[in-house]
């Protein structure tokens, strides 16, 4: 290791250690890890107290941003069940199977009208890494009980699924921005992406099948202990990620693939205990990339202009409430819940990991500065804006809600959220 990266892992150790001591304490509070860690990296940046300096794009930091992210979405796809998917009428997939495409369209049309030196597939790139959200920014919602169980189950289903669901339309635009400054044939461009994407899928379903399948053998004849399943499960999605990697393909859409395959291959459901082990991990990881962005975004606070700060405003606010209203028609919702679905769909892990992928690969295109500008503004105002809304946003809809007749859809019963990597010790 350099030493700067030697500095960076101390400070981020010793800052760790410190949060835990006064994690208790913040609790219930507005101040989030997020905010913390993010405002620890703009102190320590080197327009701050000049402590830490690295490059965003070097190899350290952006295998601690991926590894994070592979977790993620690793243990989130583990733990789908479609019938969870398709239950409480329908109101998580509406969300990722209609919002999250529209939420996309929306922020790429937006950002081409708006940002006006970059490109249509620069938009589309925009558009792909804001979408995603992060239930670990409004965990005071998910773990709020006086808001609906089916409320908090939507958007925590939500935000554990709509970045694996990103990533493709992420890629495509990504090769389409390079091909672009490279002048590459639009059909090769296509090609490449999707035999990305295609190959991703094909390694995750592999090695899931085979992990899966392997694991539930070990089990059932008591080869297998507790402890190494839960390494096992997260070898699963080390290996998903890289062997993917190495062969051409997208090591993000073989993790998401894997975890979704090794649950279903698996007789034996992965345990709790297994999941927690591998988000864990990646709530650790997560904190780092918070960590990381803050003295990303240190660099560039004061160059942001008024285009890009509207568009940031947008993003968090009509460019996912209208998709979010057009996937609930025919719901019966009350206006206030549309609002409140809406409003809380922040920005965190894996825009930022998008992001930093997006700084290395994109170096030198003409709009890649604005593209970069337009995700830390999105995601820094989500970080503090929306953080700090969840407790009080929460406890503002829970009056609406206790309002409400009693046969009103929000007030029907609905499964408790299940614990999830976006929000899994965000806050406490």
């Amino acid at each position: 290791m350099t030493s700067e990266i030697e500095y960076f892992v101390i400070a981020f150790a010793v800052l760790l250690f410190l949060f835990g001591l006064v994690s208790r304490r913040i609790s219930g509070t507005v101040v989030t890890a997020p905010m913390i860690f993010v405002a620890a990296g703009m102190l320590l940046s080197p327009e701050g107290l000049d402590l830490l300096s690295f490059s965003s794009s070097s190899t350290p930091v952006l295998s601690v941003a991926e590894l994070a992210l592979v977790l993620t979405l690793f243990s989130d796809a583990s733990k789908i069940e479609l019938q969870t998917l398709l239950s409480e009428e329908k109101l998580p997939g509406r969300l990722l199977i209609i919002g999250t495409p529209l939420t996309i369209a929306f922020g790429a049309i937006v950002a081409a009208f708006l940002l006006k030196d970059i490109t249509l597939a620069e938009a589309g790139l925009i558009g792909a890494m804001l979408s995603p959200t992060d239930a670990g920014l409004g965990q005071a919602i998910v773990n709020n009980t006086k808001v609906p169980a089916k409320i908090r189950q939507a958007l925590n289903v939500e935000s554990g699924l709509n970045d694996g669901g990103a990533i493709p339309f992420f890629l495509f635009f990504l090769i389409l921005a390079r091909g672009e400054a490279l002048k590459w044939p639009v059909g090769t461009l296509i090609v490449l992406a999707f035999e990305q994407i295609g190959i991703g899928v094909l390694v995750g379903a592999a090695i899931g099948l085979a992990g899966g399948w392997l694991s539930s053998k070990a089990v059932r004849v008591g080869w297998m202990t507790g402890l190494y399943r839960k390494i096992g499960f997260m070898s699963l999605a080390v290996i998903s990620w890289l062997g993917a990697d190495f062969i051409g393909g997208s090591g993000f859409i073989a993790a998401f693939t894997g975890g979704l395959i090794t649950q279903a291959a698996g007789k034996i459901k992965a345990t709790e205990e297994e999941i927690i082990l591998t988000e864990a991990e990646g709530s650790i990881l997560s904190f780092a990339v918070f960590f990381i962005f803050g003295i990303t975004a240190a660099a560039r606070i004061f160059l942001i202009s008024w285009p890009i700060f509207i568009y940031a405003v947008l993003s968090l606010t009509l460019i996912r409430m209208i998709p979010v209203a057009i996937s609930l028609i025919g719901m019966k919702l009350h206006t206030k819940t549309v609002l409140f679905l809406g409003w809380f769909g922040p920005r965190g892990l894996a825009s930022v990991v998008l992001l930093l992928i997006a700084m290395e690969e994109t170096g030198g295109i003409g709009g890649s500065e604005t593209l970069i500008l337009a995700v830390i503004t999105t995601v820094f105002l989500s970080v503090f804006v929306q953080g700090a809304t969840a407790g009080p946003g929460s406890e503002w809809y829970s009056r609406i809600v206790a309002a409400l007749p009693t046969d009103a859809p929000e007030r029907k019963k609905g499964g408790e959220p299940s614990i999830s990597s976006d929000n899994l010790d965000h806050q406490t």
